[in-house]
This record gives C-alpha cells, sequence and structure tokens, in this order.
C-alpha cells in the first residue's frame, strides 16, 4: 500500500500539530491566559490611596501600600487628614506636624522602594475627606489601618475609620492592621 501524501497519516506528525514538543511551542500557546493574567496584573491599581496615621496600623497601612503600589507599577497618594472637629488652634497645628512628618516618611519608604508618593493633606471629618479624595482622584485601591480595640473604646467609638470608608467607598478598601 503507498502512501499518499495528501491524506493524513497517524505516523506523519509535523511540528505545528497538537501533539508537537513543548520546545517548539510558546508559552502563550500553551496557556493563552499566562500573557493576558500578567498584563492585567500589572495594571490592576493604577493609584494606591494610603491613609497614614501616627499609630502601628497607619504605618502597616503605609507599608501594604507600597508593596501593592510596587507590584504593580502605581503610583501612591500618601493622604494625612488634619481633623478640623477640634477647633483649637494648637491641636490643629500639632496634627498638621504630625501629618507633614508621617506624608514625608511615606514618601522616603516609597523612594527607597521605586514607588512614587505624592503627599496630600485635607482638613475635615477623617472618613468624608477620604472618601472623597478616593472619587476626586479615581483611587483604585485605598489602604487604610486598623488598630485594635477593647473595651470602652468599642462603646465610645462603634464606628471606625475603616468601617466608614469600607461603607461609602467605590473603590477597593484594604485594612490593615498593626501586626498584618
Amino acid at each position: 500500500m503507498s502512501a499518499d501524501p495528501d491524506t493524513p497519516d497517524s505516523t506523519n506528525r509535523s511540528a505545528t500539530s497538537p501533539q508537537a514538543g513543548p520546545s517548539q511551542t510558546s508559552p502563550s500557546q500553551t496557556n493563552p491566559s499566562a500573557t493576558f493574567d500578567s498584563a492585567s496584573a500589572s495594571a490592576l491599581f493604577e493609584r494606591v490611596l494610603v491613609v497614614t496615621a501616627d499609630d502601628d496600623a497607619g504605618r502597616a497601612a503605609v507599608d501594604a501600600g507600597l508593596d501593592v503600589a510596587a507590584a504593580h507599577g502605581a503610583t501612591v497618594d500618601a493622604l494625612y487628614v488634619v481633623d478640623t472637629r477640634e477647633h483649637w488652634d494648637m491641636a490643629v497645628e500639632r496634627s498638621e506636624r504630625t501629618g507633614e512628618t508621617l506624608v514625608e516618611d511615606a514618601a522616603a519608604r516609597g523612594e527607597a522602594r521605586g514607588v512614587d508618593v505624592e503627599k496630600r493633606f485635607r482638613y475635615g471629618t477623617a472618613h468624608d475627606e477620604v472618601l472623597d479624595f478616593a472619587a476626586t482622584h479615581d483611587a483604585d485601591l485605598i489602604v487604610v489601618g486598623s488598630a485594635r480595640r477593647t473595651g470602652l473604646d468599642r462603646l465610645v467609638h462603634p464606628e471606625t475609620l475603616p468601617v466608614r470608608v469600607q461603607r461609602g467607598a467605590s473603590a477597593p478598601v484594604l485594612v490593615v492592621g498593626a501586626d498584618d
């Protein structure tokens, strides 16, 4: 029996057949979603809003926000909100100095990791200002710290900043604890 060159033969496989070895196919041919996943992951977050605070949870939030931004090539907005419910000038001035130190520290830590950090200040009620800033600047992720609360503090302040931000935000919110 003679073999016809136009008839498929199971013993005559070409390099382009599905049974070709892995050295003859590219990774995108073996898993078409491999390139899509890596491309979409790098562009998942472009702007990360990090709410700074003068406690361990606030510093942990900055670290987490910088890690996410570094992984995705995003820009970080380090935001400190000066609480203006206190009408006492000395308290507001002290809060401004603290905020300046915190956003400067976030910028320095970002520079060390190769992340662009923009220093931001707002005046008002923290959750309102965070939500307004996130909406105005198209934040893709909001990172906020949350300290463990016990006893009387839970009764006096039933809704914390992270809870209020989570409730009102249109972007995802990452809540970071001091020991996370």
